[in-house]
């Protein structure tokens, strides 16, 4: 069995998520803690207490998934489960860096912070959205983007052969939603994010980051890491600095990941946080290989999870 964590990027919260982990383990609030003591932020209060509207903004989702992702690797760390490589979408690359060790907690909580700030405060004028066209390769959704003339709009997260989020100006992408159908997209889904996330228009947040980032020490990777700029490994002498920068202004090629983690021979995933939107781009790579997935976002699929992979070890 060769294990491969996956972590979940923004638009996979929801109000509540892992409160009855908080509530049955003291490692879980331990890590809420650290998080708190890290960041300024009660995260407990945000993700357990809030409204809809208050988590979902960008500057609250970011840090709520990754401290729930984090409480969730402790409990594995505890009954001894570990994977060989991990891949996040997005946000999630950031939970993947510390689980390797080459980022610590304490800071990739404050990086978190301050790039879901940077995110949300630092966005051009104009009506942003996101949707996620499904039925379409990547070669036509970039053509549909190219089609469209109302805005701007590109694609910008390579999730599985068939799904791609577009983002960019409402207009624009409610216009490439009619090409995209036209097309024969079967199905494209508006998603719960607020900007032009890994496009150009972010530039300004991410020159941000690179500030942030100047005083910041990157350790060495204890396990494997797949970037999302490529869906490749991090090597021990990239400039990570350099990579999460470029993340924020990037398409994520997810797809890449998931493909590159097959072929290195994982037959295992869990994803780590909160849904089961990871498992599902899996399930929709093509493979021969036989492979199992788990989803862990509560009590009931921790024991469950962690019964099963005990089990076939």
């Amino acid at each position: 069995m060769k294990i491969g964590f996956l972590f979940p990027g923004q638009g996979a919260q929801t109000v509540g998520m892992g409160k009855d982990l908080y509530e049955n383990y003291k490692e879980v609030r331990d890590i809420y803690e650290i998080v708190k003591e890290s960041t300024n932020v009660d995260v407990k209060s945000l993700t357990f207490d809030s409204t809809d509207e208050e988590l979902n903004q960008t500057k609250n989702t970011q840090i709520c998934i990754l401290t729930m992702s984090l409480a969730i690797l402790k409990l594995l760390e505890k009954e001894g489960i570990k994977a060989d490589i991990s891949l996040g979408l997005s946000l999630g690359e950031y939970s993947a860096l510390i689980y390797s060790k080459a980022l610590d907690i304490k800071m990739g909580a404050y990086l978190v912070k301050k790039r879901g700030e940077y995110m949300q405060n630092l966005l051009p004028e104009g009506e942003w959205s996101m949707a996620a066209i499904m039925g379409l390769d990547e070669t036509e959704v970039e053509n549909v983007c190219k089609k469209v003339t109302k805005g701007f709009v590109v694609p910008v997260n390579y999730n599985t052969p068939k799904q791609i989020v577009i983002s960019g100006e409402k207009e624009a992408v409610e216009e490439a939603e009619i090409i995209a159908k036209e097309a024969g997209a079967k199905k494209v889904r508006v998603l719960k994010t607020s900007g032009p996330f890994h496009t150009e228009k972010l530039i300004e947040a991410s020159n941000a980051l690179r500030k942030e980032m100047e005083n910041i020490e990157f350790g060495k990777f204890e396990t494997e890491v797949i970037k999302n700029l490529d869906g490749d490994m991090y090597k021990q002498n990239d400039d990570i600095k350099d990579i999460l920068v470029k993340h924020i202004i990037s398409p994520v090629r997810f797809s890449n990941g998931l493909k590159k983690m097959i072929d290195m021979g994982v037959d295992t995933f869990i994803e780590v946080g909160p849904g089961k939107t990871l498992s599902g781009f899996v399930k929709r790579i093509e493979t021969d290989k036989e492979i199992k997935i788990f989803s862990i976002n509560d009590v009931e699929t921790l024991n469950s999870t962690v019964s099963q992979i005990k089990n076939n070890n």
